[in-house]
């Protein structure tokens, strides 16, 4: 059952038109993804769904009892008060009524017929229950409703303002860069959160892993056209990458055709006195045609000059300590970079990674500890504020500096234009001002800025927000050749795992830990220490320590006793490591499966392997954390 169409929808800024002739419909239970590069017109295509903007011409047609809800990819500036109050807005006119009403209590002065003229909304409208609604919302979201607004992070915000659109209990949910400047619980909470959902999606992201958990279908805006693809995301790649060089094919040919037909045009005089004025109008058809033909974006063309080797030791950190407003961000941590490493940061938004950076690059001094630098260092940090960038001055000047045209890039003078080219801007482009620039543009033009440096340390703080897939697939690829050593903090876990080797994990309490492996690996691990933890005996610790209850059972001032395995128990540990040696090599022959390009012919099988894979992953973490908790009760 459709649940939203778009019928021939158009739109135009300038020249050419950003999409036209676009059409498509999402079905109940759908979760679509619009993907396409920066500035393609994803945002406003959405912006048209839910009725934000108005297209040139087409139309958008809702299904029959369709609800539509929009969260917008910035957070608006203008909202204030409590997450419950935020909430209520959502209801409209039946929320400014209950609001009136729990507000009539602390207004004494409030008049006897406004207050019965808000009594008869609230009974006429069913006003009552929709209280109820906005604290379900708020609980669905996991939010505070006595927080106020301003102060939540910027995660929190996204979830109080999807809460503002759940409490009208919609069916459609139309988000644009939901993921976007969330921490890694916050996206994998919304990942949960969209699994859950019973009604439709469409939503815009460059989270490659959430895209990947999430969508059922693509959407692809390309050249100004929509092309739907009802797969997933690893099946579309495929699918289009065979449909591009189908089209590159035929568009060769065309061009031949064009050519020769050209040639013949241009043949001498006995030629043309004989030439067919039919072939003339055909010739002149096959012009239009390819004047009409929108050429694909390119990709960004960049390198990174690394220059001299640095020390073998590149940073050591040793027992650093770092307090802000009377809290530890940092612990007696300490480490040893070499070089050639390359280490992610993760953790929770605020918790203090860029703060680690700048005491790591000596930006900042620790409270107590030391960092000390090996020689020879070559350091490009990129920031994820764009500080190095001004925004009043134009994109030329940013990078070669004010009254200068050229720059040198790889060790060779290159024209300031051209080289910003490489990163997709064109000549016009170049000669705006930075604050003309959207995001994606901006972490595009301090990428350039960057790669003009001769660096042996890359240091990127949060380098993938707002790139689009091709250019994050292309950054990926320069790091991974990247001989020198690399500090990264971001949220993306696919980049993450595709680049570097190990991470440094913020746990809480200004508790930093170093972790070899990939993401997921960590996350597995933390899982099973938490479900060790959560069934050791040691959980009763403090409750056994308490001298109220010390007097009243004397036996537990003694330290508690292993529990001894039963036999049942000890034939259950004896079990464990074949189950989970099969489970393991099952999932060994799985992934190299699904390495194979043939596999993903089949839909059915890949969709049924990737289940499996899931089952495996959750079946193992169970048993490690048995096992464990057995082995530590031999």
């Amino acid at each position: 059952m459709s649940l939203l169409a778009a019928r021939n929808l158009s739109l135009r800024f300038g020249s050419p038109p950003l999409f036209t002739g676009v059409s498509f419909q999402i079905d109940a239970g759908e979760r679509v993804c619009l993907i396409g590069r920066n500035g393609a017109g994803k945002s406003s295509l959405l912006k048209i769904l839910a009725g934000k903007i108005h297209p040139d011409s087409g139309e958008v047609v809702p299904g029959k009892n369709s609800r539509l809800a929009y969260l917008a990819q910035e957070v608006p500036a203008q909202i204030s008060g409590t997450a419950r109050d935020v909430v209520i807005a959502g209801l409209g006119d039946a929320g400014e009524v209950l609001r009136a009403y729990e507000n009539h209590g602390a207004d004494s002065g409030m008049p006897e017929a406004r207050l019965n003229e808000i009594l008869h909304r609230m009974e006429a409208d069913d006003v009552w229950k929709l209280a109820s609604d906005v604290e379900a919302a708020l609980s669905r979201v996991g939010a505070d409703p006595s927080h106020d607004f301003s102060s939540l992070s910027a995660g929190m915000k996204r979830r109080v303002l999807l809460a503002r659109e759940l409490v009208a209990k919609p069916n459609v949910l139309i988000l644009d860069e939901p993921t976007n400047h969330l921490d890694v619980a916050a996206i994998e909470w919304l990942e949960e959160f969209m699994l859950a959902w019973k009604g439709a999606a469409i939503f815009v992201t460059h989270d490659r892993r959430f895209l990947k958990k999430v969508s059922t279908k693509i959407l692809d805006l390309e050249r100004g056209i929509v092309t739907a693809w009802d797969c997933d995301y690893e099946t579309y790649l495929r699918r289009r990458e065979a449909l591009n060089e189908s089209i590159a094919a035929n568009e060769a040919e065309f061009d031949k055709l064009l050519a020769r037909e050209e040639a013949w045009l241009r043949q001498g005089v006995k030629a043309r006195r004989c030439r067919n004025e039919g072939r003339v109008r055909e010739l002149q058809r096959l012009r239009e045609i390819r004047k009409k033909r929108r050429v694909a974006a390119g990709n960004v063309k960049a390198q990174i000059d690394e220059g001299e080797v640095s020390g073998a030791k590149v940073i050591v950190a040793r027992n650093v300590d770092f307090n802000w407003a009377g809290k530890p961000l940092i612990k007696n941590f300490s480490t040893t970079i070499m070089r050639g490493d390359k280490v992610g940061i993760i953790g929770a938004n605020g918790i203090g990674k860029t703060t680690l950076l700048k005491i790591l690059l000596g930006e900042i001094a620790p409270d107590s500890g030391e960092v000390k630098h090996g020689t020879n260092l070559r350091i490009a940090y990129f920031d994820q504020l764009r500080a190095t960038l001004r925004d009043d001055k134009t994109l030329i000047e940013n990078i070669a500096g004010e009254g200068a045209d050229t720059v040198v890039a790889g060790g060779q003078t290159r024209n300031a234009i051209s080289y910003l080219g490489d990163f997709l801007f064109s000549p016009d482009r170049t000669r705006s001002t930075v604050a003309m620039l959207s995001g994606g543009e901006k972490n595009r033009l301090l990428l350039a800025k960057i790669f003009l440096k001769t660096a042996n340390v890359l240091v990127l703080d949060e380098p993938t927000n707002d790139l689009d897939i091709e250019t994050l697939d292309l950054l990926e690829e320069l790091l991974a050749k990247f001989d020198g050593t690399l500090l990264l903090v971001s949220h993306d876990r696919e980049f993450l795992d595709n680049v570097t080797t190990s991470y440094l994990v913020f746990e809480g309490d200004g508790n930093i830990r170093e972790f070899v492996g990939d993401y997921d690996s960590w996350k597995r691990e933390r899982l099973a220490a938490t479900m060790q933890a959560k069934n050791s005996p040691a959980k009763n610790a403090t409750r056994d320590n308490n001298p109220a209850t010390t007097k009243a059972n004397p036996a537990t001032t003694n330290p508690p006793q292993k529990k001894k395995l039963s036999y049942k128990e000890t034939r259950e540990l004896e079990a464990l490591p074949a189950q989970i040696d099969a489970l393991e090599a099952e999932q060994k022959t799985l992934a190299e499966k699904i390495s194979n390009p043939d596999f993903y012919r089949d839909p059915a099988a890949v969709k049924a392997t990737n289940e499996r894979l899931n089952e495996i992953e959750e079946a193992l973490t169970t048993l490690l954390a048995r096992w464990e908790e057995l082995e530590t009760r031999k």
